[in-house]
């Protein structure tokens, strides 16, 4: 039901629509409120950055910039190692939003771009192959 839920806003959020006064909006708090737990049976930590993506787009829609920055703070605070493609990529999703976003020119926007433009996956080391 969680990853239903989590699936379902994302969808949403790639269609461009949603803000926090919708069903839309309201799920993708649902779904980060889900995913919070680290002790649910169903939690992973790429679920919950997604669910965060995709609430920090919802919230863009409604101009909150201060609001998409608490919900991707935590997506920006993981340790390089679990910054996988598709957590990677999801935040590349915020970045782009926050392209178009009226709030765009604005100092915070601005810096928060350039965090999520350093963001990146961390490749693992090359282990040599034996001859």
């Amino acid at each position: 039901m969680e990853k239903e839920l989590y699936y379902r806003v994302e969808t949403q959020v790639l269609l461009g629509h949603g803000a926090t006064g919708t069903a839309t909006g309201a799920a993708a708090e649902q779904a980060v409120a889900a995913f919070s737990d680290p002790d649910a049976p169903f939690w992973a930590f790429g679920d919950e950055a997604g669910a965060r993506c995709n609430l920090a787009v919802v919230r863009l829609h409604d101009d909150e910039l201060d609001g998409t920055v608490d919900a991707l703070r935590p997506v920006l605070d993981l340790p390089p190692a679990q910054r996988n493609r598709g957590i990677v990529v999801s935040a590349q999703r915020v970045h782009r939003a926050l392209g178009h976003s009226p709030a765009r020119t604005s100092h915070l926007a601005r810096e928060l771009r350039e965090e999520i433009t350093q963001y990146a996956p961390t490749t693992p080391p090359a282990t040599a192959l034996p001859r």
